[in-house]
């Protein structure tokens, strides 16, 4: 049998060349550009990044939410036919015999101790001093009153749908029963209880003196009891509703359930 060899023409190797240098390369080209956008991509400077020292430990989440607008961070639960409902539904927890019962025996040291370190806390970091006229916001039996007393705040009162003489007066924190301009330090741990979160701000800053802070205890990374009248899922919220004040520290805490301190500096007139 005769055997014939097959000459391969190298002509179309020659050709194949070009392209096969081509392919390569293109395909260099590709892996470097995948693996560039693999980097991180550092986020614009939002409203809200430039915050003080004390808000580098804070998720950026909790100051400005991704929403296109941080009023969505701000929920409202359910509505009622009419105020007088949603009072007397703040009431069943104000006025519950057992829990009062609590708060004025078994709770009242562990609390009076925990809410003295908080405003001695304020006090180091120059935003309370002594001399500070004060308003606690839905203060109950006076637990914080009693606590800007004991670090020396002795200008100190609360307001509560239900008063609770000497500490507490009464009062509604959607319409404060004071002046303009009365205070030089307010507090609250209660704002998830505002059934209108705007009034609830408003009156602060309206008994606010020019330069006087307000301290806010609230809960963003946990949902509040089935009292509260609104969810709150950012800062952001807060510092649109504090249009005529200055975001001062946002820090996380441990207390009674809430996680975040926010503070507020209310501007000087010009």
């Amino acid at each position: 049998m005769q055997i014939c060899s097959i000459n391969i023409p190298k002509q179309p190797l020659l050709l194949l060349k070009p392209f096969l240098l081509s392919l390569f390369f293109s395909f260099a080209f590709l892996l470097t550009f995948l693996s560039s956008q693999t980097q991180p991509v550092h986020p614009k400077t939002t409203p809200y990044a430039s915050l003080q020292k004390s808000t580098n430990n804070i998720p950026l989440s909790l100051i400005n939410s991704s929403s296109s607008s941080s009023t969505a961070d701000l929920r409202i639960r359910r509505r009622y036919p009419t105020y007088e409902s949603y009072i007397h539904h703040q009431l069943n927890k104000t006025l519950n015999p057992k829990l009062r019962k609590i708060w004025t025996t078994r709770d009242w040291d562990r609390k009076v101790r925990v809410f003295s370190e908080f405003f001695s806390s304020l006090t180091r970091r120059r935003l309370l001093s002594n001399s500070s006229n004060s308003l606690c916001l839905g203060a109950r039996v006076g637990q914080e009153v009693a606590a800007l007393r004991r670090v020396g705040v002795s200008e100190s009162i609360g307001i509560d749908l239900v008063p609770r003489p000497p500490l507490v007066a009464a009062g509604d924190f959607h319409a404060q029963p004071f002046a303009d301009e009365t205070f030089d330090f307010e507090f609250s741990n209660v704002f998830d209880h505002a059934l209108y979160p705007w009034k609830f701000v408003a009156e602060i800053e309206r008994t606010l003196k020019p330069g006087g802070v307000c301290a806010l205890h609230v809960a963003i990374s946990k949902r509040a009891d089935k009292y509260s009248a609104n969810d709150l899922f950012s800062v952001g919220p807060l510092v649109e509703l504090f249009k005529g004040s200055d975001l001062v520290e946002v820090r996380e805490i441990d207390g009674f359930g809430l996680d975040t301190e926010v503070v507020f500096r209310k501007k000087m007139k010009h």
